[in-house]
Parts: structure tokens; sequence; C-alpha cells
């Protein structure tokens, strides 16, 4: 297993962190305890030593397993990390209340790495307005917590703000070979090195979509090392970069563990000629693209409740990634009348669209190609 020193803190976790929000679940949604905690028991005979959980994950159960099959080893062979629910934080007594619950469902006296959870704009001001972080110093000095980070998601200038706000001892992005130019992003990467804060990143395979592409980007990967998992092109990627000190992996399977820890037992970073590659695969998937919309939602509201801007994202997802089953539960998720079977074909959207786009078109392919009905050519 490949460790990185994160030189501030005097600490180097694992290379590979085991993200502990999508554990493989039986029927009824629970967690399938048996197999999870024989994928973390593996992953821990093998060196990982850093792992990822939060409070609302797996509808509040994740601390607590975690907790328990952690419970089984010596407190100073893992690193612990989970985060606090700063939208249930109305006040100072809320954070005790919750942080004293985490501490319970872990099982812990201390945890390692601790987070402000998803921090966007209107989340830090509340944060700063209430003085969680004086409340996260006291909790470092009594020792309840070493470290103090947070995770985020939200634009550029924000994390810009919120990461110079304060000497953070690390923080925790989303970031991928296609995730390049939203959120934090490259940008951000680069400040969090500049300013010498180790970071963590979440979302390296994008949710599963990097890890399963269709078979025309898959074979460029292919042919380049045949032994090789689409997924590892992508966590070589993330790791290539010096100042990810941790990476998480969201594992849900038995066997991604297993190809995970193929790919950090002795991990590669990727050479000048696969840097080129990734590129060339990230350049063909923004190429399937459907249509233009770039979210800015100047169509919105529709009178009619349809979730336009949502509605063309999973379908260009599904177009980009080809996981149809995955577009179509989300399609599916949202509500009856969001859905673009629902457009009445008023064309308001249409005339204040900034980039011209066939709005009411292109939501009849979209309902088609959800309900499984054939695709209307285009007119």
């Amino acid at each position: 297993m490949e460790y990185r020193e994160m030189e501030r803190l005097g600490v180097a976790p694992s290379m590979l962190g085991f993200g502990c929000m999508r554990f493989p679940q039986r029927l009824d949604g629970t967690i399938d305890e048996a197999e999870a905690e024989q994928m973390i028991e593996k992953a821990i005979a093998e060196g990982v030593t850093y792992f990822d959980t939060a409070y609302p994950y797996h509808n509040g159960e994740s601390e607590k397993f975690v907790g328990r099959v952690l419970k089984k080893h010596s407190r100073s062979s893992f690193y612990l990390a989970t985060k606090l629910p700063v939208w249930k934080v109305n006040s100072k007594e809320d954070a005790v209340q919750l942080f004293e619950e985490q501490l319970a469902r872990l099982q812990v006296d201390t945890i390692d790495f601790y987070l402000l959870h998803a921090l966007n704009k209107e989340r830090w001001a509340k944060m700063e307005e209430i003085g969680i972080i004086s409340l996260c110093e006291e909790w470092k000095a009594q020792g309840k917590i070493r470290y103090l980070g947070f995770s985020f998601h939200d634009e550029y200038a924000v994390f810009e703000k919120i990461l110079s706000s304060y000497r953070w001892d690390f923080c925790q992005i989303q970031y991928n070979y296609m995730d390049r130019e939203i959120q934090a992003g490259d940008r951000g990467y680069a400040l969090a090195e500049k300013l010498g804060v180790p970071m963590i990143v979440m979302e390296p395979i994008k949710g599963g979509a990097l890890g399963e592409l269709p078979e025309e980007l898959t074979e460029i990967f292919r042919k380049a090392d045949p032994d090789a998992s689409t997924a590892s092109w992508a966590l070589r990627w993330v790791g290539t970069h010096k100042n990810v000190k941790v990476i998480l992996s969201g594992m849900s399977a038995y066997q991604q563990v297993l190809d995970n820890l193929d790919t950090f037992s002795v991990f590669r970073p990727l050479s000048l000629e696969e840097e080129k590659l990734v590129e060339e695969v990230a350049d063909k998937i923004k190429k399937r693209i459907k249509n233009g919309c770039t979210g800015c939602e100047y169509c919105m509201p529709c009178p009619f409740g349809v979730e336009i801007p949502k509605n063309f994202s999973i379908w260009n997802e599904y177009s980009m990634y080809g996981n149809k089953e995955r577009a179509k539960k989300r399609y599916q998720m949202m509500e009856e009348k969001a859905r673009a079977d629902q457009c009445r074909e008023c064309g308001k959207c249409e005339t204040v669209c900034p980039q011209a786009l066939q709005i009411r078109q292109d939501l009849k392919k979209v309902a088609c190609e959800f309900l499984e009905e054939r695709t209307p050519e285009s007119e």
C-alpha cells in the first residue's frame, strides 16, 4: 500500500481511503453488513488506514456500522474521518449535541479528521456567524479531534474565500479528469498546493461513471494496458497530483476493493503519454454531449414545473458515460411534474435561452429516451 505524508500534520495515511457512503445493501436498503465488513477487513489487511464516513450516510447507519467494525482493531492502526452536518446546525449547542452523538456512534473518544460537511457560500456564512471554528478549536485542545478540515460543493470563488479564511489542516474536494473546471477544480487544487493545505479527493471516479465507460472509450484504455481497469486510470490521474494525499473510493462490492488495492499496492503516476491518453478520452466524452445546456437556468422557472436543466443534465450524462440504468433512475426520481414528458410546448423557455437551444424538441427526445420509446428525429 502507498502512503503519502501530510508534511504539516506529520502523518501519512494510506493513499487509498475507504469511503463509507456506498456499502453494499440488502433488498430493504439497509447495509449488507456481512459483505461490507468483509470488504473493510480485506482493505485493512492490505494496509488501508483511512476510513471516511459522515452523519447522514446510509440514513445514519454508516457511522454506527463503521464504529462497530473498527472497534475490533487497535485505535492507533487507522485514521477515522467524519463530518459535522452543518445544515442541521443553528447554534453551538446543536453542534455539540451532534458531535457527541457522532462520538457515541463511532465508539471513539477522538476523531482524527473532522470536516465541516459540504460547505457552500450560505453554509460557510452561517458557520462563521455561529462561531463553529472556535468550537472546533476547543475540541482540538481537548483532544476530541486531531485535524480540522472541510468538504466542499460550490464555485471556485467560494472555495478560495473559505480556504483563505483559516489555517485549515486539510480540505476535501470533488476532483477527477472530467471535473476540472467545476466546483474547486484545477484552480482549487493549485490554491491548496500553494497554501500548503493537504488535499483529500472525493468522487475520483465520478460516482462510478468513469469506471464503466462506453465500449469505444474503454477500448482506448484497453489498448494501452490490457490488464488495467477503466477505474484505475481515473484513480491514477488523481494520484498523479502530488498534493492529493488520500483518494477516497466509495466501494460497494468486494471486487472493487480488490481492483483498488491492485492500483494502490504499488502506485504508478501517469506518464506524459498516459496523461495525453486520458485527455483524449475526456475530450471524446465531452463530444458525446447531446446539447449545449450550461445549467444557467435562464429558462427557469418553467410555467408547468419542468426542471429543464436537470432533464438535460441527466440526458447529457447518459450520452457521455453510457450508463442508462443510472440515468433512468435519476429521471424517475424526479417529481412527475418536473420530468421532460410534462412539457406543454409553450416555448417561453426558448425565447430566453442564451444558447438558442431547441428546448421543446430536446425535451421530447429526453422523454422518449427514458420512457424507452423511439427518439423522434430532429426537425
